[in-house]
């Protein structure tokens, strides 16, 4: 698989540490000491998971080299819908006009991006598709309450948007080399260690410990595996972009795999934690920055729970 453009959207306001002072009680120190998170992204009134993820598509098309109404599958991935029956991928179909599309959407927390990847691999290999389209966005403050001290003051909005081609259609396409996918629902907390009652409480990490201890081993775990049955050393990983949940997670990441902080991508401090967007928005973020030849893993983990590995060879 191939990788034929990338693009995402952000979101203009930034909301810094200090408003959730008078909110929750919790100051500039004691949420970047814990986080990493110094502001957060947070859509307009007139933004939504389904416009989001539209502008990041738009971003997209500035590098894509084929007609968009080539795009024979659509994948929609948020845990935040805006609508769950007119889903995010249909908004993306009718958007661009996508008559000859599947159009899919699928939920796994901040694991749906991989997941959705993985989907696109099933449909080429049975030869289904041949240009797919994922879009990861996430408007987590529609549903975030900012009063709860656990996690009111994490979370971020945004988009991002993939086109992935079944061959290549260009000489500089970077390659998507393999995927790893991994359902976690029985360990820990699971189901409940994050959750989104949509009428009883909306996005809530009662158990945020249980959470981070679980991420922390389980992102390090899906990115050996991929590494191993590729034959490939961390060392021969240029950058790592994984998921952007919480600085300290990606800190003991880079411990637990003696890899210098300079290989993490991160983007949490200014954006906070953008769900299953964030390794997409990131990626798509240093693009520029990232060389011919050079090997990238994104890892992710999932509230649910769940996670994935990504080997992408530029």
């Amino acid at each position: 698989m191939y990788i034929d453009s990338i693009g995402h959207y952000l979101p203009k306001n930034l909301i810094p540490n200090d408003y959730f002072l008078d909110i929750n009680g919790l100051s500039d120190e004691w949420i970047f000491s814990r986080t990493g998170i110094k502001t957060r992204t947070k859509a307009s009134e007139n933004e939504t998971t389904h416009t989001m993820g539209i502008e990041a598509v738009n971003n997209a098309l500035n590098n894509l080299t084929y007609p968009i109404k080539e795009v024979d599958l659509v994948i929609g991935a948020s845990y935040t819908p805006y609508d769950t029956v007119g889903t995010l991928a249909h908004a993306i179909q009718r958007e661009f006009n996508l008559e000859n599309a599947k159009a899919i959407y699928i939920s796994s927390a901040c694991s749906s991006l991989i997941n959705a990847i993985e989907i696109v691999e099933g449909y080429f290999a049975a030869g289904k598709s041949e240009h797919a389209l994922i879009v990861v966005s996430e408007h987590n403050s529609a549903y975030s309450n900012e009063d709860d001290e656990k996690s009111g003051h994490l979370w971020g909005d945004g988009a991002g948007a993939i086109f992935i081609s079944k061959d290549q259609t260009n000489s500089n396409q970077p390659s998507i080399k393999d995927i790893y996918t991994k359902g976690l629902g029985h360990i820990g907390k699971g189901v409940d260690g994050v959750s989104l009652h949509p009428s009883n409480g909306g996005l809530l990490m009662p158990y945020g410990k249980d959470v981070f201890v679980h991420a922390c081993n389980f992102m390090v775990d899906a990115l050996e595996i991929i590494l191993n049955r590729n034959n490939i050393s961390i060392d021969d990983l240029t950058y790592i972009i994984p998921h952007q949940a919480n600085i300290r997670i990606i800190d003991h990441i880079a411990h637990s795999l003696k890899i210098p902080n300079e290989k993490m991508i991160t983007n949490i401090e200014e954006l906070g934690n953008t769900g299953c967007a964030s390794t997409l928005i990131a990626l798509s973020q240093n693009l520029d920055k990232i060389k011919k030849d050079s090997q990238v893993g994104l890892t992710v983990f999932g509230g649910g729970y769940s996670c994935g590995s990504l080997l992408i060879q530029f």
